[in-house]
């Protein structure tokens, strides 16, 4: 007999009930467990890539062996016929999973952004075998993109099922996808690095032990089944002159404009795509079609004699050996040069599954192998070989395109083994991140996420950052002290409030300047200090930075960055500098977690991330709860909520709860409460009221 959904899923959360409850029981240090739980993810996303590799090896040899023996008379039409099986077969799987289409690693940047690193468990077969389908049959992809969202997706999946926190989550989603680029190319350093500066920008110390061990484990599980060698056999280069680097910049800036292409290129092939009204299913099928005529077009080159399949299909490493081996001519490289990107679009562009790392190395190889046949000819003094240009082009290209200049640096030293071309790798790779990112701010990653209204900045949604007003989130209950009061009379209030800095006023409470605990400890260290003598106006920093209650939070993080500050006064707009507020980090990370609910829930373009709209008599209005909030840990029954005001939902941790008397609010929760919005504005201001005791952050 058939299960409804909902038994389903009730069965689901009553399994993830158990399994937390467990944990609670057993209670391990936090480090032990994300240990071992970074072992456990590192070792299935090298099992799961192995896996992968073996998988795409099998179809391959079908597609491009078997088949040919069994019909001969096919002859080069096999070049469009296998792919176009490929794409028939792919379709249904995107159906079953959408974010299992095109490269992935948006999809996963998306989840670390809104979702707290929450992605759907079924992504990861979905993506396997869609992924080894379209590789393996031809299509123009990466495998890293594929292993990189199918690692996030088990490290994410084992933080849901252990309902581990938003932060640990986000963590264990890094970890798997470390582990995905350590997995498939054998560059453990650079999987670590890729997961820092690509998807985890705001990557704290304690996490990033736990990425190195998951790249350490899925690397040794794949070195076990696939062995341990290079990516790339091939001869060790070195930099014959340093009037060399001249030639390799130049390789920089042409590698940052042939990026940008490619960039493009996808692009408007995903939007011819995606705009077209024609069956989603069929669409990757036409877009293999369409790859189909160009390797059948390409293998009748006499270059391309002897082929296996078109040197443009598939992730195309074998390739890029050969060429770095100076196995190839001039006229070859610059056509694979625009017929990469144009496969690669065809593919990804279609809707087929793929990674772009692969298709980007080789790219940026074919385009360096151009460039190196050239300065060895006219620059034979200090150009050296053109292997040495083609394997920095991977570098260069990848900076470009991705924006990630030392991923790319250390993932082709790890590939081919060569540290001689360090300082080459480092200046083409710089020289194009930097070009790139001034002609076109969108890397190839990005830039899907744009289209979805998805701007974001150290990790964080800018388009929410730029909704929420300072007004909506500072705090107007102020501990404030006179510039004229005394030390002694400062130090007796730090004791009262336990906090660690104050706003300084003036007459009429105008903001005069800011006081620290740390302005204090570097007075007691002169020799002369007396705290009755001392004003408070002496120690105090005068004019400090402030934001206006109408700004966006954006404008208060852009002020506190350069000087790291962890709270900003608020003023008044009118010229007075009259003391109206205070804003801290622990604000703005509660007015990001409401902007993200409101934005879940499809509000954002409405009300533009506002926490409370004035237009309206009645509303929904989300609180987040902070643990130096007043009611945290209290019971909803223990409430004083108003007449007309009602609380809906809490959400916690990803999951919506539906509250109880019994139920208490917990450190991290936003609730949702309906009702008169002058009502809920008291509500608020007594839900936010801080307590003596504050937060490390608000410190």
């Amino acid at each position: 007999m058939a299960h409804s959904p909902n038994r389903q899923l009730s069965n689901l959360v009553k399994k993830q009930t158990a399994l937390s409850r467990s944990l609670d029981k057993l209670s391990p240090p936090v480090g032990l467990l994300l240990l071992i739980l970074s072992v456990v993810i590192g070792a299935s996303t090298g099992l799961a890539a192995v896996l992968f590799i073996k998988l795409i090896e099998v179809i391959q040899n079908i597609g491009y062996h078997s088949l040919p023996e069994l019909l001969p008379s096919l002859g080069k039409l096999v070049y469009f016929i296998v792919p176009v099986i490929g794409g028939l077969l792919v379709g249904p799987l995107i159906l079953f999973a959408q974010e299992a289409k095109g490269h992935g690693v948006p999809e996963v940047m998306q989840a670390l952004i809104i979702r707290g690193g929450r992605i759907r468990a079924r992504v990861a077969a979905a993506k396997i075998v869609a992924s080894a389908l379209c590789i393996g049959t031809g299509g123009s992809a990466g495998r890293e993109g594929p292993i990189v969202q199918v690692g996030s997706a088990l490290g994410s999946s084992l933080g849901q099922v252990l309902r581990l926190s938003d932060e640990r989550i986000r963590n264990l989603v890094g970890c798997g996808a470390a582990a995905g680029i350590a997995a498939t190319f054998n560059a453990p350093i650079a999987g670590v690095v890729f997961a820092i500066e690509v998807l985890m920008c705001n990557l704290q110390v304690r996490s990033f032990g736990n990425v190195v061990i998951a790249a350490v484990s899925s690397s040794i599980v794949s070195r076990i089944f696939l062995g341990s060698r290079p990516a790339f056999s091939v001869p060790i280069h070195s930099m014959v002159a340093p009037a060399s680097l001249l030639l390799y910049l130049a390789l920089g800036l042409i590698a940052a404009l042939v990026g940008i292409l490619f960039i493009r290129m996808l692009n408007r092939a995903e939007i011819i795509f995606d705009n077209w009204d024609f069956p989603q299913v069929f669409k990757p099928a036409v877009g293999a079609a369409l790859l189909g005529v160009t390797g059948v077009l390409f293998m009748y080159l006499p270059s391309a004699e002897g082929a296996l399949m078109p040197f443009m299909y598939g992730s195309g490493f074998h390739f890029i050996e050969e060429v770095m081996l100076g196995g190839s001519t001039f006229w070859i490289l610059l056509l694979l040069v625009f017929l990469k990107p144009l496969a690669t679009s065809f593919t990804l562009g279609s809707g087929n599954s793929g990674g772009v790392f692969a298709p980007s190395l080789f790219i940026g190889a074919m385009l360096g192998g151009v460039l190196g046949i050239i300065f060895e000819k006219y620059f034979p003094g200090i150009s050296g070989d053109a292997g040495a240009f083609a394997l920095v082009g991977m570098a260069a290209l990848f900076s470009a395109t991705a924006r990630a200049p030392l991923t790319a640096m250390l993932i082709v030293f790890e590939m081919s083994n060569d540290y001689l071309m360090i300082l080459p790798l480092m200046v083409a790779g710089i020289t194009a991140c930097y070009f790139a990112q001034w002609l076109h701010p969108e890397s190839i990653y990005t830039i899907k996420l744009a289209k979805r209204g998805i701007r974001f900045s150290e990790g964080r949604d800018m388009d929410i950052m730029q909704g929420v007003k300072v007004e909506e989130v500072m705090r107007t209950r102020l501990v404030s002290i006179n510039k004229d009061q005394s030390v002694s009379e400062l130090m007796a209030l730090f004791q009262e409030t336990n906090l660690l800095g104050f706003p300084v006023i003036a007459e009429g409470k105008r903001l005069w300047g800011i006081i620290t605990l740390q302005d204090v400890h570097r007075a007691q260290a002169e020799d002369n200090f007396n705290p009755r003598d001392l004003k408070v106006a002496d120690l105090a920093i005068e004019g400090p930075i402030a934001v206006y209650p109408d700004e966006p939070i954006w404008v208060a993080i852009q002020k506190m960055s350069p000087r790291d500050l962890a709270r900003l006064p608020v003023v008044s707009r009118d010229g007075s500098m009259r003391l109206v507020g205070m804003i801290s980090r622990s604000d703005i990370l509660r007015a990001y977690d409401v902007g993200v609910v409101r934005k879940q829930r499809g509000q954002l373009a409405e009300q533009q991330t506002l926490l409370r709209s004035p237009s309206t008599e009645t509303g929904f209005v989300e609180i987040a709860i902070s643990e130096d909030d007043a009611c945290c840990n209290v019971s909803v029954k223990d409430l004083p909520l108003p007449q007309h005001v009602n609380l809906v939902s809490i959400k916690r941790e990803g999951s919506m709860i539906i509250p109880r008397g019994n139920h208490q609010l917990e450190p991290g929760d936003v609730i949702t409460v309906f009702g008169q919005l002058d009502e809920i504005t008291n509500l608020k201001e007594f839900l936010n009221t801080v307590t003596l005791a504050s937060t490390d952050e608000d410190k």
